[in-house]
């Protein structure tokens, strides 16, 4: 499959079809948007938003959340809105996510099952990382785009001048609720 990807790539560049993609780095529509990785937003996110190459900073995790209050989203945030002038951020849960419900004991199980060490697991366990809340997943997207929303109002980092939202989009439809 790889090979496949990188054979697409050269004729990609030597066709020059990035030339339809030319922008900067800044967003033109100053906003970032903080969302799921979940496959079915690739295309569909920015097609029900109107958002095109080079109007946004998209940031995406498993359930497009905040693990960390100083971990890698706040801080690609933190960037966006400093170096390169974003305004607005759209915190955008989805419907059907695959991190609602996720059970880090089973989660642990099957990185054993898999052949990760268990003694690994225990250092990291008794080195001061709490796994189960690392690998927890939530109950409610509502809540969880929330609390993703709540975390960024009150970050001491995050200048009270940037608006912060929250939405759940269909992942069939692409229809936005705000939360």
């Amino acid at each position: 499959m790889i090979n496949d990807i990188l054979e697409y790539n050269r004729k990609f560049v030597e066709e020059k079809k990035y030339e339809q993609y030319a922008t900067s780095k800044y967003p033109d529509k100053k906003l970032a948007i903080l969302t799921c990785m979940d496959t079915r937003l690739t295309e569909l996110l920015p097609a029900a938003l109107g958002i095109k190459n080079g109007d946004a900073k998209i940031i995406k995790n498993a359930g497009g959340v905040i693990t960390h209050p100083y971990g890698s989203v706040v801080r690609s945030l933190l960037v966006a809105i400093l170096e390169l002038h974003v305004e607005q951020i759209m915190v955008i849960g989805h419907t059907d996510c695959g991190v609602q419900g996720l059970n880090p004991q089973e989660m642990i199980e099957q990185l054993i099952e898999r052949g990760v060490d268990e003694e690994h697991i225990d250092i990291i366990k008794h080195s001061g990382i709490d796994f189960d809340h690392w690998l927890r997943g939530f109950n409610s997207v509502e809540e969880s785009v929330q609390e993703t929303v709540h975390s960024l109002k009150i970050h001491p980092l995050i200048p009270k001048s940037v608006t912060i939202l929250g939405y759940i989009m269909n992942s069939e439809t692409g229809e936005l609720v705000e939360v």
